[in-house]
């Protein structure tokens, strides 16, 4: 949504607007103004702490996906998982940087208090050079494309996720009825549907911060079963056959991207000065979550070796209570991971479809999107119920496509008038979308290959 008083996704939806509206801004009009802060103009009902960007944050970035890492070790061995662990991270990181560095840059630029993903992105070719301003439109439908694949896979990947968990536990709990997981995706589904149901980022702090207690304590007790008599040999390998790595860069992009959930939280802080900087609540939250995902990968593979599952946790004893226990909490962990990756979406596809709607209608309009959304999310999941092998597919198309790809090419049009090819920036940038290509062809390749060869023989 792009006007002369941007919106700020998902808190300022009663905020002036119009929507789609023509910026014609030269370059030179553009230029950066220095007594103009975006913040002082933010007008924000709903506003979030330091600490509850934090937790936001870090939920994005710990869902089912750091339980999927001694799965992803399993497909590149330990010594150069443990390396890639560290370089996923970093990419990650800088791409979130450049992101929300690009969009203050613009909200300067046009003198707008805030942008959401999809605006950064449509300003930036508007008022860009001048052979790329009429891309700008596709570009807006682009990056909405790749938010919705996102959404879509990501929490396809949390249905199964909680439903091979549930499964799990009552396969032990009552084995005179076995169900299958597409059954527990099916009882998911009304639970899901009301969860997702809340609007504000505000009012999801609360079970952002009783999922990251859930996943501590999972945590913990995963850590118990996995450092507790490791098998000596063990049957990890320090490096593994280099055609099985790209599923390891899918798994581990899947794991460590919350790039979607990034913007509404900047735009929603109540101090967003403190986002970005060192120490700021980006680079604390990627540091906090290289080093879970690390040990958890390393150990995890070590205890499991070549029977590691999709979730390490699906691995420990079904007839103990400590670990039945810790299976249900990451289910419920996971539960509110998905309202919290479900928002973003949400609210991009909302804000599309509130100028075509009576105001009398919004209420049940917002009420069925987000409904048609979960079951959408469902049917996926029940299509495709293997966990390790959606997670590849997914981190290899959309979340590296969201993560890697998109940053880049909106920081580069933003500083290309202002940058030689010869420069830092442009070579960095380069490097950064050859990874993002092999990332995306060979996790591909990879994933459907793997998919194929299943249900082919079944």
């Amino acid at each position: 949504m792009i006007s002369e008083n941007f919106s700020v996704s998902g808190s300022n939806e009663d905020m002036p607007s119009k929507t789609q509206s023509t910026i014609t801004l030269d370059r030179k009009d553009a230029v950066v103004e220095n007594d103009y802060n975006p913040f002082e103009h933010r007008t924000l009902e709903h506003k979030t702490s330091t600490i509850g960007a934090f937790f936001h944050l870090l939920k994005s970035s710990l869902g089912s996906g750091i339980l999927a890492m001694p799965m992803a070790f399993k497909n590149i061995g330990l010594i150069p998982g443990s390396i890639g662990t560290v370089v996923v991270a970093v990419i990650a990181t800088h791409c979130v940087h450049i992101l929300v560095s690009t969009s203050r840059d613009v909200c300067k630029a046009t003198k707008t208090p805030s942008l959401s993903y999809t605006d950064t992105c449509e300003t930036v070719f508007k008022i860009g050079p001048r052979k790329l301003r009429p891309y700008s439109l596709h570009v807006r439908y682009f990056v909405d494309a790749a938010m919705a694949g996102v959404c879509l896979g990501g929490t396809s990947v949390y249905v199964i996720f909680i439903a091979s968990s549930l499964k799990d536990i009552f396969d032990h709990l009552t084995p005179q009825h076995i169900l299958s997981v597409e059954v527990y995706c099916c009882i998911l589904l009304l639970p899901l549907i009301i969860i997702t149901q809340i609007r504000y980022l505000k009012f999801l702090v609360p079970f952002s911060l009783f999922s990251n207690l859930c996943l501590i304590v999972t945590f913990g007790i995963t850590c118990y079963y996995t450092f507790h008599d490791i098998p000596t040999p063990s049957e990890a390998k320090l490096v593994v056959d280099i055609s099985r790595w790209p599923l390891f860069l899918s798994t581990a992009i899947f794991a460590m991207e919350g790039i979607n959930v990034v913007m509404p939280v900047e735009n929603e802080m109540a101090k967003p000065e403190k986002f970005l900087g060192c120490p700021g609540v980006l680079n604390f939250t990627m540091i906090f979550v290289a080093v879970l995902y690390g040990v958890v990968g390393i150990f995890g593979y070590l205890k499991y070796g070549n029977e590691v599952m999709g979730s390490v946790t699906i691995n420990l004893p079904q007839d103990e209570i400590l670990a039945l226990i810790a299976k249900f909490l990451v289910a419920i962990a996971v539960f509110f991971t998905y309202c919290l990756q479900m928002y973003a979406p949400m609210d991009i596809i909302w804000t599309r479809l509130k100028p075509h709607i009576g105001s009398g209608y919004h209420n049940s309009a917002q009420i069925l999107l987000r409904t048609l959304s979960v079951v959408l999310t469902v049917v996926l999941a029940i299509a495709i119920p293997d966990l390790g092998l959606l997670i590849g597919l997914v981190g290899a198309i959309f979340f590296s496509t969201l993560g890697i790809l998109i940053p880049v090419i909106v920081q580069t049009v933003h500083k290309w008038n202002k940058t030689s090819l010869g420069s830092y920036l442009l070579w960095k940038n380069g490097c950064l979308l050859i990874i993002y290509f092999i990332v995306l062809i060979s996790g591909c390749y990879s994933a459907v290959r793997d998919i194929l060869i299943k249900y082919s023989s079944m």
